[in-house]
């Protein structure tokens, strides 16, 4: 038996079988952990060029969109308002890092991945600060995979 025919023989066998399945999941999953993780670096990105509106674009923009810090903000509009009231000027938003990044995917009832949990650190490295005093801390984000793509829909920063 050719190698060729091998390969096809073993791919029609998994496909029959279902394993095929395993190995395409797994990808899949891996696709949607590497997307979250290019939309925490679109934010740094962001961020470190002075952009909230932008920094914004990785939260889900709706009502009932949750940031957890000192108090409790629900909305993508509070939240914003609330990250452009603490950081007024580039020197309060400094340089935003992101490290020890865990990014685990839920599955639904259904196995689809439809949620996400992500925990990790910030440092910013800054000049100024503004009524935000906190320079590093840990965070945990809650994502939804939406037709826009993957987006916070919850944050808690301390």
């Amino acid at each position: 038996m050719t190698a060729r025919r091998f390969h096809l023989l073993l791919g029609t066998l998994l496909a029959l079988t279902g394993l095929g399945g395993v190995g395409s999941s797994m990808a899949a999953a891996a696709d949607d952990a590497a997307a979250i993780r290019q939309v925490l670096h679109r934010q740094e990105v962001a961020w470190n060029r002075g952009d909230i509106v932008d920094f914004m674009h990785g939260y889900k923009d709706a009502p009932d969109t949750t940031f957890v810090g000192s108090n409790v903000r629900k909305g993508y509009r509070a939240i914003l308002d609330s990250y452009r009231k603490h950081y007024a000027t580039r020197e309060q938003m400094g340089q935003l890092t992101f490290s020890d990044l865990d990014v685990r995917l839920l599955p639904g009832a259904g196995g689809e991945l439809r949620y996400a949990v992500v925990t990790g650190r910030f440092h910013l490295d800054r000049t100024a600060h503004g009524e935000a005093a906190q320079d590093a801390g840990v965070f945990s984000l809650l994502w939804e995979k939406t037709a826009e793509g993957w987006r916070i829909i919850l944050d808690h920063t301390s």
